[in-house]
């Protein structure tokens, strides 16, 4: 059974898909259909639309909530999308944070399945077990950016 985010997230990117790439939403009526309460809504947009998944999230105080969220097309080639990536990133990356970029990165079709896999597994929990945790989400952004780096080298 799918996670409640996961369920949401699928249904924002269907509103995308059938208007266009851009979609204005109600937290309200969203979360209605989706039978959450609206924070729950917030945080999907938080964590799985933010600028730095390829998206422009727009809020408008009053009239319900209304919120506008568009897919940001503004790049050509895929260097620029992994570029903008890069950009994105802090001084550090959560395995979850690095699961929703690559599953970004993979739908635009800016890295491979195979690639992004092999970038999941060096910088999973798993991999970096045996690295300090107060130092374990700096070591993960510093081998994620340096594998983006190499794929845009060999493109």
């Amino acid at each position: 059974m799918a996670r409640l985010v996961d369920v949401i997230e699928m249904m924002i990117k269907e509103m995308l898909d059938e208007n266009n790439g851009s979609a204005t939403i109600s937290r309200s009526d969203l979360a209605e259909r989706a039978n959450c309460v609206p924070s729950q809504i917030t945080y999907v947009l938080s964590t799985r639309f933010s600028s730095g998944n390829g998206y422009i999230v727009e809020s408008r105080r009053g009239g319900g909530g209304q919120i506008t969220i568009s897919r940001a097309n503004l790049f050509v080639t895929k260097n620029e999308y992994i570029q903008f990536v890069l950009d994105s990133i802090n001084g550090d990356l959560t395995q979850q944070q690095a699961k929703i970029l690559l599953e970004s990165m993979i739908s635009r079709g800016a890295i491979t399945v195979h690639d992004g896999n092999i970038i999941m597994t060096a910088v999973s929990d798993r991999a970096l077990a045996k690295v300090d945790s107060d130092i374990r989400s700096i070591v993960r952004a510093d081998i994620f950016r340096n594998a983006l780096v190499g794929l845009m080298v060999d493109s």
